[in-house]
């Protein structure tokens, strides 16, 4: 078996009521994947830095996340001989077990 390891760094760069996150994957196969996004303290709420990281830290990965499917994507349709359109899902075809509701 072959294993790879793919990281990925979360900067933080808060200033004043606001902090922008950007999600960097790196890997062995090509160019840096990158993301950024933000999140703003809404003036009435109280200062807790760590929610801003969270919620921008959050919003980096989900968006790095779109731009690896999109990627992903552009690869199977440019190495696809037919020509066709790509038929991938971003979800899983071994979705987790749903938790028992009773």
């Amino acid at each position: 078996m072959h294993t790879r390891t793919w990281n990925v760094t979360v900067n933080l760069y808060e200033h004043e009521d606001s902090t922008r996150a950007e999600a960097i994957l790196h890997t062995d196969a090509g160019p840096d994947l990158r993301h950024e996004a933000t999140a703003r303290r809404h003036p009435g709420d109280r200062d807790v830095p760590e929610i801003g990281d969270e919620l921008a830290a959050c919003r980096a990965l989900s968006g790095l996340a779109h731009a690896l499917l999109d990627a992903t994507i552009a690869d199977v349709a440019a190495n696809d001989p037919s020509g066709g359109e790509p038929h991938i899902s971003a979800v899983s075809a071994d979705p987790a077990p749903a938790a028992d509701a009773s």
